[in-house]
């Protein structure tokens, strides 16, 4: 029930972030003549995207150490069950950790492309 809660909840925000997103872009248009009116958008539009960059990083940093966490408790469980099966384990768990350490490194990128290439600011700058 839980984890249905949670589905539905993130649903409805990816819903209400869309309409923001859609109206965002139609604001853009019509105040792209103003300089007055562009310059409190764009600091606007850079420090949502600094914003959004940050969280986006801490949120994925925790949900990635929790995974490594929660399967590293897995590995030293099943050594403590069975020790001559370390071996598997410890090599299972290395690449299980490479790939949740992947997802950091993606949101990373994505992080850096939200500071640095910030396309909601690309039509001022021409």
């Amino acid at each position: 029930m839980r984890q249905l809660f949670f589905l539905a909840l993130g649903c409805l925000g990816l819903l209400a972030l869309a309409g923001v997103a859609a109206a965002a872009e139609a604001g853009a248009a019509s105040i792209a003549g103003n300089e007055a009116l562009s310059s409190v958008y764009l600091s606007g539009t850079v420090s949502a995207s600094y914003l959004g960059a940050a969280l986006g990083l801490g949120i994925a940093a925790c949900g990635c150490g929790v995974g490594m966490g929660l399967g590293l408790k897995g590995c030293l469980e099943g050594t403590a069950r069975n020790p001559e099966a370390s071996g598997k384990l410890m090599v299972t768990l290395i690449l299980g950790l490479a790939i949740i350490e992947s997802l950091a490194i993606y949101a990373l990128v994505i992080s850096l492309v939200l500071i640095f290439v910030n396309p909601l600011a690309a039509p001022f700058f021409g």
